[in-house]
C-alpha cells in the first residue's frame, strides 16, 4: 500500500531548487540571500509538518511562495510606525508624546544627511559647546541666566541633584514625593543622584516652618516638586514657591524646582487650564528648574534645565552630562520646535501638540458625524456605530484632573455577535494601525487627535474581510 503522505514529502521541492528559481531570486533582491534561504527552510520544515497527515491538501507552490513573501515582509517591517492615537490622550506616553511640526521633520532629515556644525563654533574656527544651539532660545523663553539640555526630565533631575547635593541632604515636602509612568519615583532618583531625601511635612500639609526646623549643616537644598500627574484636595496645605527660595536663601541653599512636564506659554491664553511655567517659577526665585521637551512644550524627548548661572554651569561640567546629553538629531528638533516660541501669535497653528489640544469641540463632532456612515457601513450589521461626547485628557502627566470636551465614535455589537477585543485587534491590524480604548462595555475612538481623517478613512476597507 502506498504511503501517499510520505510520497506527498519526498515531492517537495529541495531547498537548492527553490533558491534558483525566478520567484525565489526576487525575495533574495528585496531580503538578501541568507534570509530568504532562512525563511525557506523553516517553510520546508513546516510543510513536511503539515503533510504528515495523509488527508492534508497536496503542496502548491505559489500558495508556498506567496507564503514565504509575507513571511518575509511582515519580519522585515519595522517595528515603529505610524499610528492612529484614538485613544483620547493627547499626549500619549505610549504612543510617544507630542507629535512635532513638521519644520522640526524637515530639520532633522537635513541634519540627519549632512555634516552638522554640532560641537563646532562657526565664528572661531574652533571647539563648541552643542548645548548652544537651544540655549539662546531657553534662556530667551524661560529668563533662565544659562540652560543645560539632556536626554529626559529624571535626568535632568537626577543630574541638578548629583551635582549640588552630592553625599547630603535635601528637603522634599512628603506629598511631592511623585511616581510617574514606567516606576520612576523621585525618592529613587535622589537616591541614584547620591543624596539623601528628607521628607518634610505630611501627606496632604507641609508649613514653612517644617523646612525651617529641618535644615541642619548636611542640608544641600530645598526641592520642590510640581505634582503633574495628581492632585491632593481637601484639608491641604503647600509653600508657596516666594516662600521656599526666600528660606532657602536666607540659608545659603539652591531652591530646586522640578516642574515636570513644563510649557514655555501662559496655556490660559489658549482657553486651557493653567499651568505654571519656567519663567514663573524662575521669577518666584527657584534657582534651577527642571522640565521636559516632549510633553506640553511640544518637542522632543528631551530634559531641560534652566536657572542661575553659577549652579547652571557646575551642572553642565558634571561628568555625568556626558553619558545624559543630547544627540545632533534630538537638537535640531528641539531648535526648530524652540524657535516656534518666538512668534506666539503663530504657535497655535504651528505646534501639533497645542493645535490638537485647543481643537474646537464643534470641528471634532463634525468630524465625528463624517466618519461614523462609512466605519458603520464597513463593519456591517453586528455592530452598533454611534456618535458621542468624549472627554480628553491632555496626558504624560499634565494636568491630570482636567479634561476637554471632545467627539468620538462608539462602537457596540448587536446581541452577542460581535466580540470587542477581536474587533480592537483588527484595528490594531490594519496598516495604519489604530489605537482606541474598551470602555463601558464599548470600544471608543476618540477623534481630537484624527489629523489624516481621508487616509483613516480609506483604510477601513480593509476591515470588511474582519469575522467576530
Amino acid at each position: 500500500m502506498v504511503n501517499t503522505a510520505a510520497a506527498a514529502r519526498r515531492a517537495l521541492p529541495s531547498l537548492d531548487r527553490l533558491l534558483g528559481s525566478p520567484a525565489v531570486a526576487e525575495l533574495i533582491s528585496a531580503y538578501g540571500r541568507s534570509r530568504v534561504t532562512e525563511a525557506l527552510r523553516r517553510a520546508l520544515d513546516a510543510e513536511r509538518e503539515r503533510l504528515t497527515d495523509a488527508e492534508a491538501s497536496p503542496y502548491e507552490e505559489n500558495h508556498f511562495l506567496q507564503s514565504c513573501a509575507t513571511a518575509l515582509e511582515r519580519s522585515s517591517a519595522p517595528s515603529l510606525k505610524p499610528v492612529f492615537n484614538l485613544t483620547g490622550t493627547v499626549l500619549h506616553t505610549n504612543l510617544g508624546r507630542a507629535v512635532m511640526p513638521e519644520s522640526a521633520a524637515r530639520a532633522v532629515a537635513s541634519a540627519m544627511t549632512r555634516p552638522v556644525n554640532l560641537e563646532f563654533d562657526l565664528d572661531g574656527g574652533a571647539r563648541g559647546e552643542r548645548d548652544s544651539h537651544v540655549e539662546r532660545w531657553l534662556k530667551e523663553l524661560t529668563g533662565g541666566d544659562k540652560a543645560v539640555a539632556v536626554n529626559n526630565n529624571a535626568a535632568a533631575v537626577y543630574l541638578a541633584l548629583n551635582t549640588l547635593a552630592l553625599r547630603r541632604e535635601v528637603l522634599v515636602s512628603r506629598g511631592e514625593l511623585i511616581e510617574i509612568g514606567g516606576a520612576f519615583r523621585i525618592p529613587d532618583i535622589m537616591a541614584r543622584a547620591g543624596v539623601k531625601l528628607v521628607e518634610v511635612g505630611t501627606t496632604n500639609r507641609t508649613h514653612l516652618k517644617d523646612f525651617a526646623e529641618a535644615i541642619t549643616p548636611r542640608t544641600a537644598a530645598i526641592m520642590k516638586v510640581h505634582t503633574s500627574n495628581y492632585v491632593v484636595q481637601g484639608f491641604t496645605a503647600a509653600v508657596p514657591e516666594p516662600e521656599l527660595a526666600k528660606l532657602a536663601h536666607e540659608h545659603q541653599l539652591p531652591f530646586i524646582v522640578d516642574l515636570g512636564s513644563g510649557t514655555l506659554v501662559n496655556l490660559e491664553d489658549y482657553g486651557l487650564p493653567h499651568e505654571p511655567t519656567p519663567r514663573e517659577t524662575l521669577a518666584h526665585g527657584a534657582d534651577v528648574v527642571t522640565f521636559s521637551g516632549d510633553k506640553l512644550l511640544g518637542g522632543p524627548q528631551a530634559g531641560l534645565l534652566v536657572g542661575r548661572k553659577d549652579l547652571m554651569t557646575r551642572i553642565a561640567k558634571n561628568p555625568m552630562k556626558r553619558a545624559l546629553r543630547l544627540d545632533k538629531l534630538t537638537l535640531t528638533a528641539l531648535d526648530a520646535v524652540l524657535r516656534l516660541y518666538l512668534h506666539p501669535e503663530k504657535l497655535r497653528e504651528e505646534l501639533p501638540a497645542l493645535r490638537l489640544l485647543t481643537r474646537k469641540p464643534k470641528d471634532i463632532a463634525a468630524q465625528a458625524a463624517r466618519v461614523q456612515p462609512v466605519l458603520a457601513a464597513t463593519l456591517g450589521e453586528n455592530w452598533r456605530v454611534e456618535v458621542c461626547d468624549c472627554k480628553s485628557q491632555i496626558g504624560s502627566g499634565a494636568l491630570p484632573v482636567d479634561s476637554l470636551p471632545s467627539s468620538g465614535l462608539a462602537i457596540t455589537p448587536v446581541g452577542k455577535k460581535g466580540n470587542l477585543n477581536k474587533l480592537a485587534a483588527a484595528l490594531r491590524a490594519l496598516p495604519v494601525p489604530v489605537i482606541g480604548h474598551i470602555r463601558d462595555n464599548a470600544l471608543k475612538l476618540d477623534l481630537r487627535c484624527l489629523d489624516h481623517e481621508e487616509e483613516f478613512v480609506l483604510q477601513l476597507e480593509k476591515l470588511k474581510t474582519f469575522k467576530t
